[in-house]
C-alpha cells in the first residue's frame, strides 16, 4: 500500500516536472521563426502595400532598414509585443498587416460578419415579401380558365415532394 503511494507520488512528480520543462522551453524558439512570424505580421511602409518580408521593390530602402531593425530587436531579446509596439510608434499603425483585436479595432474584425448577417436578414425579408405578394396576386386573380385545370393538376402532382 505504501509502495503504491510512492509510485503514484513519483509518477505525479515526473509529470509535473515534464510540464514545467515544456512550459519553460516553450518560449525558447528559433530566432528565424520569430523573424518570419513578425516579418509577416508587418507591412512595408514604402507604399507597395506588401508584407515586409515579401516586398519585392528593387533597392527598397524601407524594407531593408525595417528588416535590420527587426533583427536587432529580436537579437536584443525584446518580446513580440514590444517589437510590434516599437514599430507602431516609429511608423504608425499602418505597419501592421492586420488590425489588433483590442479597442476600436475590433470593429474591423466584427463588421464583415455583422454586415453578412444583416444582408442575409434583408434578403430573407425580401423573399418572404415576394412570396406573400405572389399568393395575394393569385388569390386576387379570381377564377381561371377551366381548360388549364388538367395542366395545373399535372404540375401539382409532379412537383409534390
Amino acid at each position: 500500500m505504501a509502495n503504491s503511494r510512492k509510485l503514484v507520488f513519483r509518477r505525479a512528480a515526473q509529470i509535473g516536472l515534464l510540464c514545467v520543462a515544456i512550459f519553460a522551453f516553450l518560449g525558447a524558439g528559433d530566432e528565424n521563426a520569430r523573424f518570419n512570424d513578425l516579418g509577416h505580421r508587418m507591412m512595408c511602409v514604402c507604399g507597395c502595400n506588401q508584407i515586409l518580408l515579401e516586398c519585392n521593390h528593387v533597392g527598397c530602402n524601407y524594407s531593408d532598414h525595417m528588416r535590420e531593425e527587426l533583427i536587432a530587436a529580436i537579437n536584443h531579446g525584446d518580446n513580440d509585443d514590444l517589437v510590434l509596439q516599437a514599430f507602431i510608434q516609429k511608423y504608425g499603425t499602418t505597419v501592421l498587416a492586420a488590425p489588433t483585436s483590442k479597442g476600436f479595432n475590433r470593429v474591423a474584425w466584427t463588421m464583415p460578419y455583422a454586415v453578412l448577417v444583416l444582408g442575409l436578414g434583408v434578403v430573407t425579408m425580401i423573399v418572404r415579401a415576394w412570396g406573400r405578394k405572389a399568393v395575394a396576386l393569385r388569390e386576387a386573380a379570381g377564377p381561371t380558365d377551366p381548360a388549364m385545370e388538367p395542366f395545373r393538376d399535372q404540375a401539382q402532382r409532379e412537383t409534390e415532394l
